[in-house]
């Protein structure tokens, strides 16, 4: 019997017998986890202390780092001490709307005079833009804060200074070859790449600059637990980097959720299902449950929801809003579910060449532009191959706006620069963007975009990757494995959690779950049977009898009774 298995390419890393030796000395950790230490680019004793034990690790200040961070400083203090009027402009993901929400907190809290902004996904598309200036002036706002954006905002800033505003730009997007015109700019990516601030997002540069406004006025008292519980969520919902100090800090962060003071995250919490008998939350609690309710949002509805969640102190806004986010987020996985299964459909029955193209370009009418970018991450998962997706706007059916997300090998930013004639916006990073085109363009875009992947992709790179640590036997899988793995939290972007494998392993039982979307197996290396999780595996069912697998490792209660679960994510008939 033929079984249809996911089509996926396993890299191991090498084993370093002596970095791995030397960590097992030195930190007394097992061998299993010294060498996936050794897998994350440790290579030495000093950055494995710095990896291991993060608050050990001499931090500069980030008033010597970030060249403008005194000015902004300065800024900020003037325009609080003579009761001018600052306005903050936003932006609507996670990483935005908790950045707005972390800096109304502090500047309320140093009795600043703060107000607030934020494009519409819809109409504005993203970043300050100059209706918001000319809007900012008539309200008689002094000073412009921008928060996870405004680094490209050229034109917008220009047209600030012009009406005589001061601008302060906080954002973490790559820089543009001209920066704007501000007073002053905080932006990790000014920074040397070595810099433990480098890999900072919007809302880390947001906090940065609320702490040492706080310090600087001696009113830091009280502040620092909830805005660094903000930059947790914003943190890690916006995919950043898990290294230098974003690792130190989310380390504080995650220890703190469960216990917030923060009358929006308590009842976000209770609606995820987080409870507070959990002594600290996990990076997955926020990527696949606090995240994704606040993202949501951002996609569907109107972000002031969220900054009214995480900013008001009267407990029944904070559960309306909490409900309004869970709502929000069950519709977003409907239109999610709908848009795939289309998508799907349409690259099975029409005769899309993705794997010649070495690219999956897919329009259609009447997708949601705020969910076709998680859509795009599926599709990438399911075809291994970089994916464009677009939809006709449908004020403007003339325009095709869409978003893309890459693979390992791929640059998607480069991708659209390499359209930039054909296109009319475009924005994003290595892994992500966001594009809009004249429909009349499709073809030519198409080709665009095969030309380039041609020069950058092989066809072996063209099934998703997975990245296997080591080998271990089920007698391996024990909980002080797993207190070792816990230790090492965060784990996320760019310090992956570990992957395992196992040979040769007798596939005992499995069934789909209620949803119909899952797979919950039971399965035997021979020395001992385990329970597993496959996430969206029900296509794949019935699995081979015999298999090799590559899985991570969690643990599930169940009636206050814990145990040890694997979640697969890699199968293979064996070679």
């Amino acid at each position: 019997m033929t079984h249809n298995l996911p089509r996926q390419r396993w890299k191991f890393y090498p084993s370093q017998p002596h970095i791995v030796t030397d960590i097992v000395k030195h930190f007394g950790v097992s061998p299993i986890m010294a060498q996936v230490i050794a897998n994350r680019g440790i290579d030495d004793i000093d950055s494995a202390q710095a990896y291991i034990t993060p608050e050990t690790v001499n931090l500069p200040s980030p008033l010597a780092e970030f060249p403008d961070l005194p000015h902004s400083i300065q800024l900020l203090k003037d325009a609080i001490a003579s009761g001018a009027k600052i306005a903050i402009c936003g932006d609507y993901d996670a990483d935005g709307m908790t950045s707005t929400a972390l800096l109304i907190r502090a500047l309320k809290h140093l009795e600043a005079k703060v107000d607030y902004a934020i494009p519409s996904r819809m109409k504005d598309g993203y970043g300050i833009n100059e209706r918001i200036v000319e809007e900012f002036k008539q309200e008689g706002v002094s000073l412009i804060l921008t928060v996870d954006n405004g680094i490209s905002a050229y034109n917008p800033i220009k047209r600030a200074k012009e009406l005589g505003l001061k601008v302060i730009i906080t954002d973490h997007h790559d820089l543009p070859e001209k920066l704007p015109p501000a007073d002053a700019i905080l932006n990790p990516k000014l920074l040397p790449e070595t810099s433990p601030y480098y890999g900072l997002a919007g809302v880390g540069v947001a906090y940065v600059l609320g702490v040492c406004l706080a310090q600087s006025l001696g009113k830091l008292d009280g502040l620092t637990k909830s805005l660094l519980e903000l930059y947790t969520i914003g943190t890690i919902a916006d995919l950043a980097p898990l290294t230098g100090v974003n690792r130190r800090w989310l380390k504080r962060g995650l220890k703190l959720l469960p216990k917030s003071d923060i009358l929006g995250i308590q009842a976000l919490s209770k609606c995820a299902g987080l409870t507070e008998e959990k002594k600290q939350l996990h990076s997955d609690d926020i990527g696949f449950k606090l995240g994704p309710r606040v993202n949501a949002i951002g996609r569907l509805d109107d972000p002031q929801i969220v900054i009214e969640l995480f900013t008001t102190d009267d407990e029944q806004i904070a559960i309306t809003k909490a409900l309004q986010c869970e709502q929000t987020n069950h519709t977003r996985q409907e239109l999610c579910k709908q848009i795939e299964k289309e998508a799907i459909e349409i690259i099975e029955t029409k005769p899309i060449k993705w794997q010649e193209d070495r690219v999956l370009l897919i329009i259609n009418n009447h997708w949601h532009h705020g969910v076709i970018g998680i859509v795009a991450s599926r599709l990438v998962e399911r075809y291994g191959v970089p994916v464009f997706i677009g939809t006709y706007e449908d004020e403007d059916p003339s325009i095709i706006r869409g978003s893309a997300r890459g693979i390992e090998e791929y640059n998607i930013f480069s991708a659209l620069q390499y359209c930039d004639d054909l296109l009319k916006k475009y924005g994003g990073h290595k892994a992500a963007g966001g594009f809009s085109f004249e429909a009349k363009n499709l073809d030519l875009i198409h080709q665009r975009l095969k030309e380039f992947s041609y020069q950058c992709l092989l066809p072996e790179y063209l099934k998703p990757l997975i990245k296997i640590d080591t080998q271990i036997t089920f007698e391996q899988i024990t909980f002080k494995l797993l207190q070792e793995i816990e230790s090492l939290y965060p784990w996320g972007i760019e310090n992956k959690a570990p992957i395992f494998w196992t040979p040769q392993v007798e596939i005992k039982s499995e069934r789909i779950t209620k949803t119909g979307e899952h797979l919950q197996l039971f399965i035997s290396d021979g020395t001992r049977e385990l329970k597993a999780i496959a996430w969206r595996w029900a296509v794949y069912s019935p699995l081979p009898k015999i298999v090799d697998i590559a899985y991570k490792l969690k643990e599930n209660e169940w009636q206050g009774e814990k145990s040890i679960q694997l979640e697969l994510i890699g199968i293979r008939q064996n070679l």
